[in-house]
């Protein structure tokens, strides 16, 4: 199981990872944070990323925050990082 640190940034103008945010990723998301819309697409955006099925992507902690720790079921912390860095 892999974890990733990241820092949201909604309503972004498309979903995207746009570097490094000290020990996190920052992340643009293309959805506002009202009903639970940008978790839902960071959630997708982190399936799509990395090829796994939606229901393997979990918000860990932040759920109603900015910083939030995505959880990967079946993937390697280092797969996770090779991915990100290239």
């Amino acid at each position: 199981m892999a974890r990733i640190t990241v820092k949201v940034h909604p309503r972004a103008k498309r979903s995207a990872i746009a570097g490094r945010f000290g020990e996190a990723w920052k992340l643009d998301l293309a959805a506002p944070p009202v009903d639970g819309k940008a978790n839902e697409e960071c959630m997708r955006f982190f399936a799509e990323l990395f090829g796994v099925p939606r229901s393997r992507v979990r918000i860990v902690t932040g759920a109603a925050a900015r910083m939030k720790v995505i959880e990967i079921e079946g993937m390697q912390q280092q797969e996770l990082e090779i991915k990100l860095a290239g």
